[in-house]
């Protein structure tokens, strides 16, 4: 089955087990939220990091799809078709 790939920053590795990339099979485009939850069913540790309790994205996570962040497009609604490459970036604060 065709599949979608996730991308992790290193910090968020260890909530994946420690792998850098996921992937999640889809026989066709699935919505951003889609295949989050999908990640948040096999690592739920990372599904709560990625999005809040009312199921939003949380600020400081940005997540892009084809160099597009999906706040942009449709946000949670965005679709993502097999072969795609999706990006998560979590906002490190500091200095």
């Amino acid at each position: 089955m065709p599949e979608i790939t996730l991308l992790l920053p290193s910090v968020l590795q260890p909530l994946a087990g420690g792998q850098p990339v996921l992937t999640v099979p889809a026989a066709g485009p699935v919505s951003v939220a889609t295949l989050l939850d999908a990640v948040a069913s096999d690592y739920a540790v990372l599904g709560r990091r990625l999005r809040d309790e009312t199921g939003a994205l949380r600020r400081f996570v940005n997540i892009y799809v084809d160099g597009d962040e999906v706040r942009r497009l449709q946000g949670l609604d965005t679709e993502v078709v097999p072969g795609q490459e999706v990006l998560v970036i979590q906002s490190v604060a500091g200095g």
